[in-house]
């Protein structure tokens, strides 16, 4: 099972560890486009004139986010910690990578991949330093990343797909840099989280429960191998699925998990 989470926009501080060295990331088959927008978004940051009003535009940061123009500046010396350390939230607050058990921490760092605006994806165990770039940015010399990274996407995830299910619980901006495609769809299960009572989508509730359903799979030791496994496996959890199976050959399911409380 092959799990795709979106980033959090807020990151820990990544501390004083070994900086970051590029070739030890997953998916070496990224490092290329990684190399591009590293650089970039470096010599953005680094050469930003006076308050760094030109940087602070491009990756659209608020006046209190300042700060970041000058994290980004110092990426390649910067302390790197493993990237589920890095990412925070309500989604990685929910999930709780720290206290699961040995075993499940194990299979998280096998099934999550994490996509991001800079390095493209990494699994949990890829030690990264923290750092500010959205998958929506249009980078000087690079263009807009989600077009960036569709091409270097397109070869990289089939073969880190396998021939295993597809979780996908990414927004709609990580999701526009790999999109998958042919048999990798038919395998992959997309997933929303409604409010039972108004059927709609409530944007905290609906990342906390998608912690909570990444959780419970990995504690639970669950291998679904296709989208009918995991519905089965999802009720078996607790969870509430309306389950909608593609129409047609190329296409992925669709999931709906119905929650009755909202918080």
């Amino acid at each position: 099972m092959l799990v795709l989470l979106p980033p959090s926009e807020g990151k820990a501080d990544s501390g004083r560890g070994a900086p970051l060295k590029p070739e030890s990331l997953s998916l070496p088959g990224l490092a290329e486009a990684r190399a591009a927008v590293l650089d970039a978004l470096v010599e953005l940051c680094a050469g930003a004139a006076g308050d760094g009003e030109k940087a602070r535009e491009v990756l659209g940061l608020s006046e209190g986010l300042r700060g970041e123009v000058a994290r980004n500046a110092g990426l390649r010396t910067a302390g790197a910690r493993p990237a589920g350390d890095i990412y925070t939230g309500v989604l990685y607050d929910a999930l709780g990578l720290g206290s699961l058990d040995p075993a499940a921490r194990r299979r998280a760092g096998r099934s999550l991949l994490v996509f991001s605006g800079l390095w493209g994806a990494v699994r949990v165990t890829d030690r990264i330093p923290s750092y500010r770039c959205s998958m929506g940015v249009r980078l000087p010399g690079v263009g807009a990343l989600g077009a960036h990274w569709r091409a270097a996407m397109a070869s990289v995830l089939p073969e880190a797909a396998g021939d295993g299910l597809v979780l996908d619980l990414r927004s709609s901006a990580y999701a526009a840099a790999w999109k998958p495609t042919g048999a990798v769809a038919e395998r992959t299960a997309s997933v929303r989280v409604l409010h039972a009572p108004t059927r709609k989508v409530v944007s905290h509730f609906n990342k906390a429960t998608k912690g909570r359903i990444v959780r419970s799979l990995l504690a639970d030791g669950a291998a679904p191998k296709d989208p009918a496994e995991l519905v089965t496996a999802l009720r078996d959890l607790g969870y509430v699925v309306e389950a909608e199976a593609p129409g047609r050959k190329g296409r992925g399911w669709s999931l709906d998990v119905l929650v009755e409380q909202v918080h």
